[in-house]
């Protein structure tokens, strides 16, 4: 764990972490993760997942889910996304998530600025909160590992807009799959697909 990401909040309160992965896709869910780490975790190579590589990423998390003392993962699908939008949904994705946790938390850590209330559970919104805090890097991690095998599945059934490799991010090879074949049952209608939208074939 890189020395300055920070144990906890306020020590001698069960806190869990909770971030998210996906919120800047043109297709799929949004993915949220909830952790709960005992105060004395360390790992030198835990940090937000974005700098982490794939393998990293894959060890840390069969670490985090032998070691949390509790851990989810939860996610909210495009439609939904399209009707509440991706900021609300994203929250909707860490309240599930919280919800599967088999300890309740005393307190949550957020990643970002956003929030609603989860009931009965204060919180505090933490700006870039996966480089500072191991329970958020660790959720970051779930929730982008969990994500990215989710979309690589996806790929199987929908191998034309290569999600194997860009996991639904607004790549070049997305785009010009979106181009080529048009739209998937997967892709999120309320986001600018493409730079000329109405190129795509409804």
């Amino acid at each position: 764990m890189k020395a300055n990401l920070l144990p906890y909040l306020k020590e001698d309160r069960l806190e869990a972490g909770c971030d998210e992965a996906g919120r800047g896709c043109l297709a799929g869910p949004v993915f949220a993760a909830a952790v709960i780490l005992p105060e004395n975790f360390f790992h030198p190579m835990l940090d937000d997942s974005k700098k982490l590589n794939e393998k990293k990423r894959y060890k840390l998390r069969e670490l985090i889910q032998e070691e949390a003392i509790a851990w989810s993962v939860a996610n909210v699908n495009h439609e939904k996304i399209d009707e509440i939008n991706i900021l609300n949904a994203s929250i909707l994705a860490m309240h599930l998530a919280i919800k599967k946790l088999i300890v309740r938390p005393d307190f949550l850590l957020i990643d970002g600025h956003r929030f609603h209330p989860y009931p009965d559970i204060l919180h505090s919104c933490e700006i870039k909160g996966d480089g500072r805090f191991a329970s958020i890097a660790a959720a970051s991690v779930l929730a982008k590992t969990y994500r990215d095998d989710y979309m690589r599945q996806l790929h199987e059934e929908f191998p034309d807009y290569r999600w194997d490799r860009n996991k639904g991010y607004p790549t070049v090879e997305h785009r010009k799959g979106i181009r080529d074949k048009g739209i998937s049952p997967h892709h999120r209608l309320s986001f600018k697909l493409l730079d000329d939208q109405l190129r795509i074939n409804f």
